[in-house]
Order: C-alpha cells, then structure tokens, then sequence
C-alpha cells in the first residue's frame, strides 16, 4: 500500500501562482517614499524657520541687574512698542561712552549671560543700552531679519538722537545672532567701534554645516549673510571668537574677519559660545579695554598698551 500523498496540482494552485516583488517596482516605491519623506523635511524647514532661526524667548524671566537699571519705552517713528534697558557706569557720567548691546539667541536682555555682559562693560566705564527685539521678552511680533534690524536702529536713534550721543563715543556690540544684527547696523550708521562676539559669517553657512543635504541657500528666508555688508562697516572692529565654540566654529569667525575691512582684530578667547564672558573675563573684558583704549573710546589710561590685541 502506498501511503506517500501526491502532491497537489489541482486548478486553483494553476490560478494563482505565488506572487513574487518585481525589484523595479520595490526600488520605484523606495524612491517615491524617499522623495516624499524629503519633501516633508524640507516643508517643515520652511514652516519652522522662525523657530529653529530665532528660538525666541516668550517671557523677560525673572532675573534682573544686580546694579541699578532704568527700563524705558524706545521711541520709533512706525508706532511699534519696544523697550530697553539703560544701565549706567558706575559713576555715572553723561560724557562716558556708550555701548549698544544686541544680545544672541534663545535669551532675551534679562539672560543671566547678557547680564554677566553689562556688568562688565560698565566696569570699564561704558554706559550701556540693550534694547529688546520684538517676539523676544514678551514684546509681541514675529522675529525676522528685518525686524531685528530696525530694532537696532531704533535703539541706535534713541542714543543718537534722544540721548545725544556722538557717533565716535557710541560702540555697536553684538553677540551670536546679535552680531549678525550689528554688522547691519555698523553697515548702514557711523559708529566709534564694532564688537563682534560668536559672530557667523552667515546664518546660510551655519545651516548648511547643520543641514548638509537640504538646499537652505534657497529656502531660507532670514539668512543674515554678515558677510556681504561687512565691506560696508568704517569703524574699527574687534572680533571675540573661542576656539571651543560649538554653536558658531571659529571658522565661521575668521571667515568674516577675512572679508572685514581694516581696521579689525581677532582675538581669542576660552570658554565656548556662551561662557567665555565668565571663563575668560580677564583675557575677554582686557581686549575690549584694550581696542577702544587703542581707537580712543575710552581713555588712553584705561586702554592700557594694547598687549591683549592679536591683529
């Protein structure tokens, strides 16, 4: 007896025969998919550029000067609400020069670091100035390039105008973002000096580095391309940049530098983006002293010999 079971033929296994992957087809599919998944990424660049650019700040938060501040209401032709901080040196003193600070990103001017900045600043006899950007502290607005811009130049038509500051005793400084702000201003105002600290040469570059397969030249609307107006700036400018900056390379810096007219100095610092302002004080707040001792700002005795200064 023969108990092996044939094996089956019947008309439905000839009906449907196994379905096998054609490889044309699945490397077709495997295309669209990618295509649309690359699609999306570069949709949600677009539609989340404010927020990845700007990181804006909602609230002023809590901290505040540990030294006596003044807030006030910056006036401005379009009707646009903006305030700013007026901190004074110590002693105060009308004919003192006077510092424009434009503070970086994810901050607003009550930052602990921006802080850090003013107090030092006045410890070499500055007064200083950090007006607020609008979609920053609590000011309503959306942040863009242009916005930030005249932000600036409003704050720098207050000194100008309101606190009747002389161009040559008025320094321009900017931070991170902020500096990209300043050389916009430094290229379009007179200025007795430009401070630069973390400065990108383009907000383009960075996003290239960062996004190294998406087309950011073209998509991006905020490029901030401190590099193409930093021709434009005629006063003297000193360049802060630390070689353990992650956020902005050092490269980035010198490029910038590179394009700048004379006169210019680089100088560097230890402490990363954020922290050389804490790590390096000495070294940091001695090249400043040093370069507008140099460039007349402050006095000659407070500008020392110029050793901090690496041209």
């Amino acid at each position: 007896m023969n108990w092996r079971t044939e094996k089956y033929k019947g008309p439905e296994r000839r009906r449907h025969p196994r379905w096998r992957p054609r490889p044309v087809r699945v490397i077709a599919a495997l295309l669209v998919i990618a295509a649309i998944g690359y699609a999306a990424a570069v949709l949600y660049l677009v539609t989340q550029e404010t927020r990845i650019v700007f990181q804006a700040r909602q609230t002023l938060g809590e901290a505040r000067p540990p030294f006596p501040y003044e807030r006030i209401d910056v006036p401005r032709t379009d009707g646009a609400g903006q305030f700013a901080w007026i901190m004074a040196a110590a002693p105060s003193s009308s004919d003192l020069p006077w510092v424009l600070f434009l503070h970086g990103n994810a901050a607003t001017i009550a930052a602990k670091v921006n802080i850090a900045h003013y107090a030092e600043l006045r410890k070499l006899g500055l007064n200083v100035m950090a007006p607020e950007y609008h979609g920053f502290g609590g000011l309503e607005g959306l942040p863009t390039e242009s916005v930030l811009a005249a932000d600036a130049h409003a704050a720098y038509d207050y000194l100008r105008n309101v606190r009747r500051v002389p161009a040559s005793r008025l320094v321009i400084y900017g931070w991170s973002l902020g500096s990209a702000v300043a050389v916009t201003l430094a290229s379009e105002a007179e200025a007795g000096a430009l401070i630069l600290e973390g400065a990108p040469s383009s907000l383009i570059a960075v996003g290239e580095q960062q996004y190294p397969l998406f087309p950011i030249r073209l998509i991006m609307r905020n490029p901030f391309e401190s590099i193409q107006k930093i021709n434009r700036v005629r006063a003297p400018i000193l360049f802060l940049h630390s070689p353990e900056d992650a956020v902005i390379p050092i490269a980035e810096g010198r490029r910038l530098y590179d394009a700048a007219p004379p006169d210019k100095t680089f100088v560097e610092v230890r402490g990363g983006h954020v922290d050389a302002t804490t790590t390096d004080t000495e070294h940091f707040y001695g090249a400043i002293r040093s370069f507008l001792g140099a460039h007349r700002v402050l006095p000659a005795e407070q500008g020392g010999s110029g050793s901090h200064l690496r041209r």
